[in-house]
């Protein structure tokens, strides 16, 4: 960890790890030291970096010093960097790398992180899947740091398709199917109600009444809504279960319908309301009347709509966890909903609009199952088990599992994770079930088999040889490589910590998965000197520490055996 320079320096930067690691262990770049470094030729520069390193001097951290293009360049005491690194990983355990002066002095927040938020009585659709494993990253990140974490599911459970689904139900539906495969029965009904919908506007105004009975709080309405709700929740419940996921919130659009009415009114008094010749209601964010920045707030019957209601929950959230920082993560399509809703957050007077961000991410294309295109997230998760499982049975070094099917679930889900979490988080990728399960490269199925072999040989060796180590007897290039990696974890999770992207752990997690892979067909355990064994899986142990970290960071569970 950068803990070791921190001896050397008051400050980590710019002290950076080496990419060059068999030239050193951290580079100085001597360009960043100099005031006006626009000023300075490169020349100049190569002069500044050799008078330097003759002016420092080795100690018992550093053992040697030599100069690079523009930088100084060290190499820690190579005892001292074994000690000190698995020393650290063993001690701090679950908190390695968060213990870093990078993150001294952090100030804790209370942060709320909205995420998934499916469409109640739709079944889970595969384009909430980014949202619910990108929001379950941010959020089990900014709680490994210390924040006190909220974990809302915004559920879209309001708006007309209520008004569709009331009539389409009314017309086609069935309670003995509703009560038997609740989402895959108000799917069928919602399909057949907009296709009547389509041909028939006696059909469209029933639906666009019964959304209104609902505005207005009609009991019987409302039941019907109520049924629909809670039968679809139990329904995501399971699903969230099988992914890892959990809230600490159910919300949903209708627990602001009267709130929403509370905004116009405050929008209005502020001036900012404009009535249309359609009879709508909207705000004008350019103050110029530029229609591209007119945000419709009110339908012309009066009725709330998306904007008005995630208005209202700002307020609300605001008031009820008074929080630091609000974190929306949804598709890019909603990047100007959201810029137009802090904006009018910010003109209706609440200065704490600015601490609202929208992470959004891209499209997955082309994912498929076996019967051709997929809908609903649970085919997906099906279909990712039963290959995996198909997988397993095909390689001869698979184990008896206890719980096979358990473990196909979380390697395949590892496998997905991975390949949505490898890029950055705005760029949409084309979704491959090839590549998904490799058991090689760069894949998740690779990290879970690297952490389960690394498993095995605490479980085979652990008991004799886990009480003390000899540093000496880790100087290998392999086990050098490995200690030098797992010295940057802390730098790596400082810049996912900045940026909110999953990429830089995910690449770290798979180098060090290779480095552990390379080292383990030449550092043996078995018929080595006792002392010897007992420093190699002393560094495994803490190589598999790591990757457990990492993985439950982005959300994946760690296999012991598979």
């Amino acid at each position: 960890m950068t803990f070791l320079v921190a001896l050397y320096f008051e400050s980590p930067f710019p002290v950076s790890i080496s990419v060059y690691r068999e030239v050193a262990d951290f580079q100085l770049s001597v360009d960043s030291l100099l005031e006006n470094n626009n000023d300075h030729s490169r020349p100049d520069i190569q002069i500044q970096a050799m008078r330097l390193a003759e002016k420092l001097k080795c100690d018992t951290v550093v053992s040697e010093i030599s100069t690079g293009q523009g930088t100084v360049n060290f190499k820690i005491n190579r005892e001292l960097l074994t000690k000190t690194v698995l020393q650290q990983v063993i001690e701090d355990g679950s908190k390695y790398g968060l213990k870093s002066e990078l993150f001294s002095g952090l100030p804790q927040k209370k942060i709320v992180v909205e995420f998934s938020s499916p469409n109640v009585a739709k079944k889970f659709h595969v384009g909430h899947l980014r949202s619910t494993i990108i929001g379950n990253f941010i959020a089990n990140l900014k709680e490994a740091l210390g924040h006190q974490v909220t974990r809302i599911n915004y559920l879209g459970d309001w708006g007309m398709q209520f008004g569709l689904l009331g009539t389409g139900f009314q017309l086609f539906g069935y309670e003995e199917k509703l009560q038997s495969n609740p989402l895959q029965h108000l799917f069928e009904v919602y399909v057949q109600v907009n296709k009547e919908a389509a041909d028939n506007k006696n059909v469209a105004k029933s639906a666009h009444e019964f959304f209104q009975r609902l505005e207005l709080g009609d009991a019987q309405a409302l039941a019907l809504w109520r049924k629909f709700r809670d039968l679809s929740i139990d329904e995501y419940i399971r699903i969230y279960k099988r992914l890892g996921v959990h809230f600490d919130e159910y919300s949903g659009e209708s627990f602001y319908r009267e709130k929403s009415q509370e905004v116009l009114k405050l929008l209005d008094s502020k001036g900012l309301l404009q009535k249309t010749i359609k009879g709508t209601a909207v705000v004008d964010l350019s103050g110029n009347g530029d229609p591209s920045s007119v945000c419709t707030v009110m339908r012309s019957d009066g009725t709330s709509l998306y904007a008005t209601r995630d208005i209202a929950a700002a307020i609300d959230r605001m008031e009820k966890y008074n929080f630091d920082e609000m974190i929306y993560v949804t598709d890019k399509g909603q990047k100007k909903h959201f810029q137009q809703v802090f904006q009018m957050l910010h003109i209706m007077g609440y200065d704490w609009a600015e601490r609202c961000l929208h992470v959004p991410f891209g499209v997955v294309q082309g994912m498929k199952t076996r019967r051709g295109d997929v809908t609903f997230l649970e085919d997906v998760l099906n279909e990712i088990r039963l290959r995996m499982l198909q997988n397993m049975a095909s390689i001869k070094t698979t184990k008896e599992l206890e719980n096979p099917q358990e473990t196909a679930e979380r390697v395949g889900l590892a496998a997905l994770i991975i390949q949505d979490f490898r890029g950055l988080l705005l760029s949409d990728y084309q979704f491959s079930w090839d590549r998904v399960f490799q058991s090689r490269g760069d894949t998740g199925v690779f990290l879970q088999y690297t952490h389960a072999r690394l498993h095995s040989l605490e479980e085979t060796f652990g008991c004799g040889y886990l009480n003390d180590f000899n540093t000496a007897c880790l100087q290998e290039p392999q086990s050098v490589s490995i200690l030098q990696h797992l010295l940057r974890f802390d730098e790596v999770l400082y810049r996912s910590s900045q940026d909110l992207q999953p990429r830089h752990i995910v690449s770290y997690l798979l180098t060090l998965s290779h480095l552990a892979a390379v080292a383990h067909k030449t550092l043996h355990i078995r018929n080595s000197p006792p002392e010897v064994a007992g420093a190699r899986l002393h560094l495994f142990r803490a190589v598999r520490s790591v990757l457990a970290n990492g993985m439950k960071l982005l959300g994946i569970t760690p296999v012991c055996r598979m």
